[in-house]
């Protein structure tokens, strides 16, 4: 019996003509490599980010836009276009069960649900004119993560992470704390094409026990850690001399540079978990005391903690084995629920952030996939439904106007009306605050650059500092 080899088209131009093609690829992709350490484009104003993902989709009307003629229309028919898509039927004008009250010397508004962090409008930057393009929770969560909701494709931190590095070589650029398994799952904070070395490392899942929430396997019961370094060493001899006949290989490189930051981690990476030294002040400041709080509060401290030691990009997420956000119905005891279980941890993060100095140059990103309708779902009038059409997030720190409210939606709040931000152009905005031109922040995959923007996105200057 006969076997058929078939050489890759490395090995073909390293033997045909006297191995000219081979020295010219190798010249080409060395290249395309060239240029060392990642380096911000400009100067940049924020060094880090913090991103709380709410999952599920808050009620832009019931936290952060009041509406007077929601109010004052509750039960009629809307009057406006409803969006050509929808994720399902909804009925009349539904206004928000919670009272609104102004704070700060900004005056921003906020609602009954979110007592602690109306403290901090002040420092608050409030969005209020997003708009996306999927109605369904799939699509728009790896819009607001990918910038794509129908490819794969990599996500904001992972941008983020290949375009500046991380600030510390034993822990990686890219930490999601808790994020759900659901709705593009690993996509949401993966790496697709660019190195592996950029995708987010996570600590447990939405369905794990907040105090369970680890890297997984960060410990080596079966090795020491010289019989480990012994073992790495050999793997790494044996790959390079790979590479020496192949040529350049990124996504075996960027496994090996996965393997040795796993190594340095198994140090680094419980000791930044490791919450039980710091203060009872602290613990408090976060809501730890409390089991309702304690859980999200972890998470936000260990946000906290993993960003003060130069991890890039932090993505915290609130949710459960459900969509955590998603009130259909029960959105007046659930959206108080929910808001119970954040609204302090939230406030202490941002709190602890400026005491320690850290928020000037950490950007604090806060929303969920998309909105609510103005209009009531389900039975009891006490429900809405998706809207991406127009919904807020907020941003604090990290070079963004302090006290500043930009947009809004229109009278009744389901479509962006004034001063319309795409999620494209959040993204471009969160790159420029981080020193990154959207449109150079690029990698070659398949024949073509790409970019989280792809080719869309303007920065909103507006929210400039």
């Amino acid at each position: 019996m006969s076997t058929h080899f078939r050489p890759s088209r490395r090995q073909v131009l390293r033997d045909a003509a006297l191995g000219f093609g081979s020295l010219a690829l190798a010249d080409l992709l060395h290249a395309a490599d060239a240029g060392g350490a990642p380096k911000p484009h400009f100067e940049p104003k924020a060094k880090r980010v913090i991103f709380l993902f709410m999952k599920g989709g808050p009620s832009h009307l019931d936290t952060f836009e009041p509406k007077p003629l929601l109010d004052r229309d509750d039960g009629k028919p809307y009057p406006g276009p409803r969006p050509r898509v929808v994720f399902a039927k909804t009925g009349n004008l539904l206004k928000s069960p919670w009272k609104f009250k102004k704070y700060g010397q900004s005056g921003s508004p906020v609602s009954d649900l979110f007592p602690h962090v109306a403290g901090c409008v002040d420092d608050i930057c409030f969005v209020h004119s997003l708009h996306g393009t999927n109605p369904a929770h799939g699509g728009a969560a790896l819009k607001l993560h990918t910038g794509s909701d129908n490819f794969v494709r990599p996500s904001m931190g992972a941008w983020i992470a290949y375009g500046l590095g991380t600030a510390n070589a034993n822990l990686p650029a890219f930490v999601t704390v808790c994020p759900t398994l659901a709705h593009g799952g690993v996509n949401n904070w993966g790496s697709a094409f660019l190195p592996a070395s950029c995708q987010g490392v996570p600590l447990g899942n939405a369905s794990t026990p907040f105090e369970k929430a680890k890297v997984k396997y960060i410990e080596n019961a079966a090795l020491s850690r010289d019989a480990q370094r012994t073992q790495l060493d050999l793997l790494a001899d044996l790959n390079h001399e790979h590479l020496a006949q192949t040529g350049p290989d990124g996504a075996l490189e960027g496994r090996l540079e996965s393997f040795e930051l796993a190594f340095r981690m198994q140090r680094a990476m419980p000791e930044a978990e490791d919450t039980s030294k710091e203060t009872d002040k602290t613990r408090a400041l976060y809501g730890l005391d409390d089991p309702v709080t304690a859980p999200f509060g972890r998470q936000c401290l260990l946000a906290r903690r993993l960003a003060e030691r130069g991890v890039r990009f932090v993505q915290v997420t609130h949710s459960d084995d459900k969509v955590q956000w998603d009130q259909h119905g029960n959105l007046r005891r659930d959206h108080a629920k929910n808001a119970r279980e954040v609204d302090k941890p939230i406030a202490g993060l941002l709190k602890d952030l400026k005491a320690r100095g850290l928020l000037k140059d950490t950007l604090v990103l806060w929303g969920g996939e998309f909105g609510r309708t103005p209009t009531v779902e389900g039975g009891g009038n006490d429900g809405r439904d998706h809207n991406p059409e127009g919904f807020t997030v907020w941003m604090a720190g990290g070079g963004v106007k302090p006290g500043f409210r930009y947009g809004a939606t229109d009278d009744y709040g389901w479509h962006a009306a004034e001063n319309k931000v795409h999620v494209h152009d959040l993204h471009a905005t969160i790159l420029a605050l981080l020193g990154l031109d959207h449109e150079r922040l690029t990698y070659r995959h398949a024949g073509r650059d790409f970019r989280l923007t792809d080719v869309h996105g303007t920065v909103v200057k507006d929210l400039f500092a």
